[in-house]
């Protein structure tokens, strides 16, 4: 997709966004599925990035999200350190773990990638619950039940003032994928995609795969980061119930509806797979049966996700714009 179609969508996208809270302030529920649209389409385009752009199988992405979260609950409830500063720190501790995760996956390929990070996420819950946890701020079992709102000039964003959080939420979302937009269209980009396609090619044009690697597990790994430490001060608590399989096939879903490396399809895919998680919430053990079924039948019929008919869709309305213009 091009530069100009893909900020077309997104801008078009965001603008709906940016008015929901006019209509729907009052209901909570609506601004609760709005709010958590916002967090997961971050999360998940960062994992399209590394995994769809740069063709890093890395399935580390959850427990990203969760470093991000319990990094910024600990240092604001054990440390007092205010939480406009440990989000911020989050990000930075997210993106170095990111690093130290992204430096022994450089040897290796496919599917051993997968595997060592997928081991991050499955350690970090006995380490969560073990006494090392449990000495960092961690609370255990139990978790982090009392993490402060966020306070900035004056006004508290927290669950219980839902529009001013949905517009932090909204700028922080706005800002990132702005980064993330530069980045897949840039010469970083670039490099990602030649990596992908043929990393000895690449490196015969002198792009170095150490160096671009480790680019995108330090940036992507740092927003994760930041927006698990912005979902922790949200819901006021965590608990290691965040690295459950449930959450991480919820993520995994987002991506198929949307498409591997078809961004930003992954943005479409978390507005879809949120809200149908909600609505179909009541329906207790049905609703992971309903969602995958609702999976099985896009990669059947729709391989590249669902963004591609709703490009073509869109082509016709967009050319009309860039004539205008």
């Amino acid at each position: 997709m091009s530069l100009k179609r893909m900020i077309l969508t997104l801008c078009g996208f965001y603008c709906v966004m940016g008015i929901m809270p006019l209509f729907f302030g009052g209901t909570d529920y609506i601004m609760n599925i709005l709010i958590m649209i916002l967090i997961w389409a971050v999360v998940a385009s960062c994992w399209d990035v590394i995994m769809g752009f740069a063709g890093i199988f890395s399935f580390g992405q959850v427990a990203f999200y969760v470093i991000g979260a319990y990094a910024s609950a600990i240092l604001s409830v054990s440390m007092d350190i205010p939480p406009v500063f440990s989000i911020i720190m989050a990000g930075v501790i997210t993106g170095l773990v990111g690093v130290l995760v992204g430096l022994p996956c450089l040897r290796l390929a496919g599917p051993y990638v997968a595997l060592v990070t997928f081991a991050v996420h499955m350690t970090l819950v006995p380490f969560l619950r073990g006494p090392l946890g449990r000495a960092i701020g961690s609370g255990g079992s139990q978790g982090i039940l009392t993490i402060p709102p966020i306070k900035l000039f004056g006004l508290a964003f927290s669950s219980d003032q839902l529009v001013p959080f949905f517009y932090l939420t909204f700028f922080l979302t706005i800002i990132c994928t702005l980064v993330l937009v530069l980045m897949i269209k840039s010469y970083w980009g670039t490099a990602f995609l030649a990596l992908k396609d043929s990393e000895n090619f690449a490196a015969s044009l002198g792009i170095s795969a150490f160096k671009y690697k480790l680019m995108v597990f330090a940036l992507t790994s740092f927003i994760t980061g930041l927006f698990g430490a912005l979902y922790a001060h949200y819901v006021g608590m965590l608990s290691t119930k965040m690295l459950s399989m449930d959450v991480f096939t919820i993520l995994m879903i987002m991506m198929v509806i949307g498409g591997i490396g078809k961004y930003p399809g992954v943005v479409v895919g978390a507005v879809i797979t949120v809200t149908l998680s909600q609505l179909l919430a009541p329906l207790g053990m049905y609703r992971p049966l309903i969602m995958g079924a609702i999976v099985v039948v896009l990669v059947l019929f729709l391989r590249d996700g669902i963004i591609s008919p709703i490009i073509r869709l869109l082509s016709p309305l967009q050319r009309v714009v860039v004539e205008e213009e």
